[in-house]
């Protein structure tokens, strides 16, 4: 059975190997002639990806169809995410399906009953920004007005125990 001291003594050796094997890789990692070029592309990659999850992907609204498929998918996606726990992004592609459905009003009242409290809030206070960002877009292409969503918003107001 070993002692205390020699307990440490294995522990502080495995640490500082740990630390050592560390080192060894990341300089070879970086000694890599194609490193800052696969940095660049993975950030490239990444920062591609996060564009996507606007309203930078928004259908031709005049062809029913694409919206339809748009609209059943953002659906999914957010559903998706709010099951894996990502609410922010879930609650991105909630309000895209809302921004281009056909009968607001009810699928909020749907969402409201399906969702928890803080992730509706979140999704209520996200729909100023979505509705905007339609408002700038070409005068055909917004489904339905600021006014609607105001009235959404003002029959849920936030309470102090919704705000962190």
């Amino acid at each position: 059975m070993m002692s205390g001291r020699t307990s440490a003594v294995v522990a502080g050796l495995c640490g500082a190997l740990f630390v050592a094997y560390c080192i060894y890789f990341d300089r070879k990692r970086r000694s890599d002639p194609r490193f800052k070029e696969k940095l660049r592309e993975r950030r490239r990659k990444q920062n591609l990806s996060s564009d996507k999850s606007g309203l930078a992907r928004l259908p031709d609204l005049k062809d029913a169809e694409a919206v339809q498929k748009f609209f059943l998918e953002e659906i999914q996606l957010g559903e998706e995410l709010l099951s894996q726990g990502d609410f922010e992004k879930g609650v991105d592609h909630l309000t895209n399906a809302i921004a281009v459905c056909g009968q607001p009003q009810q699928l909020l009242q749907v969402l409201q009953q399906t969702l928890p409290p803080p992730v509706f809030q979140m999704l209520l206070t996200k729909l100023p920004t979505i509705s905007q960002s339609i408002l700038n877009k070409p005068p055909g292409c917004r489904l339905w007005s600021l006014g609607q969503e105001r009235r959404i918003i003002n029959s849920h107001p936030l309470s102090e125990d919704d705000v962190e």
